[in-house]
C-alpha cells in the first residue's frame, strides 16, 4: 500500500516571519556596532529561502565572510526566541488547511533555515500532531532537494509533492523528482510550476486531483 505525503517550505508558504524577526536582527546589528541602514521588510523578504551562508555576504558585505556568518548565527538564535514566544504572520487559513490535510496525508516541512526555526513554528502553533517530520539545511548542511528525499525515504513516502514559493523551491522539487506546487501568495515568482495555489485552502482540491 502506497503512502502519500505533502512537503512544505516554511517562509512564504506557511508563514511570513519578516516583520516578526526584524527587531531581533536590528538588535544584533547594533550589538556588533554594524554601521548600515536599518533592515527593511523588503530587504528581509529578499533573504527568504536562502541559507545563512548565502545571506551573510548580502546582509553584511562590510565585514569578512566568517564574521558575517557568526553574526548571522547569533541573529538566528535571537529570532528563534522571538518566534517561539510570539509566532509570525500566518497565511490565511493555513493552520485549518494543515489540520484537514493531516487527516488523509502525512505532512512534512523542509526548509533552508537554521536548526530550531521549524521547531519554533511547530511549537508555537501546537502542530506536533500535524507535522510528522521536518528537515533543514541547518541540521544536515545539505541542499533542500536532498533533504526532501531524505524526509520521504525515512518516512516511507511513495508519492508526494512539494509546496513552496520561490525558484529555489522549484529547483529543489525538481532535484527530488516530485511535482512542485507554487504558493503564489509568497515571496517569489516561478515559471512553469506543476500546480499553482492562490491561497492555502486550494491544496485540498489539488490532493483530489494528484493522489
Amino acid at each position: 500500500m502506497s503512502k502519500n505525503g505533502i512537503l512544505f517550505d516554511l517562509d512564504g508558504t506557511l508563514w511570513d516571519s519578516c516583520v516578526a524577526i526584524m527587531p531581533s536582527w536590528q538588535r544584533v546589528m547594533e550589538a556588533h556596532s554594524i554601521k548600515r541602514p536599518p533592515i527593511t521588510q523588503e530587504e528581509m523578504n529578499s533573504y527568504m529561502g536562502k541559507t545563512v551562508e548565502q545571506i551573510a555576504p548580502l546582509m553584511l558585505p562590510e565585514v569578512s565572510l566568517e564574521e558575517a556568518i557568526n553574526i548571522m548565527k547569533e541573529g538566528c538564535i535571537e529570532e528563534l526566541e522571538e518566534l517561539r514566544q510570539n509566532g509570525a504572520t500566518l497565511y490565511d487559513g493555513i493552520l485549518e488547511t494543515l489540520k484537514e490535510l493531516s487527516r488523509d496525508f502525512s505532512l512534512f516541512v523542509v526548509s533552508n533555515c537554521e536548526d530550531g526555526y521549524i521547531q519554533a513554528f511547530i511549537e508555537h502553533y501546537n502542530m506536533e500532531n500535524v507535522i510528522k517530520d521536518f528537515e533543514c539545511a541547518g541540521r544536515t548542511v545539505k541542499p533542500k532537494g536532498d533533504n526532501i528525499r531524505t524526509v520521504m525515504e525515512r518516512n516511507g513516502i511513495d508519492k508526494a509533492f512539494y509546496v513552496g514559493d520561490t525558484i529555489l523551491d522549484k529547483e529543489a522539487a525538481d532535484k527530488a523528482e516530485v511535482p512542485f506546487v507554487l504558493a503564489n501568495y509568497g515571496f517569489g515568482e516561478v515559471k512553469n510550476p506543476d500546480y499553482i495555489i492562490e491561497k492555502p485552502s486550494e491544496l485540498i482540491g489539488i490532493t483530489k486531483e494528484f493522489f
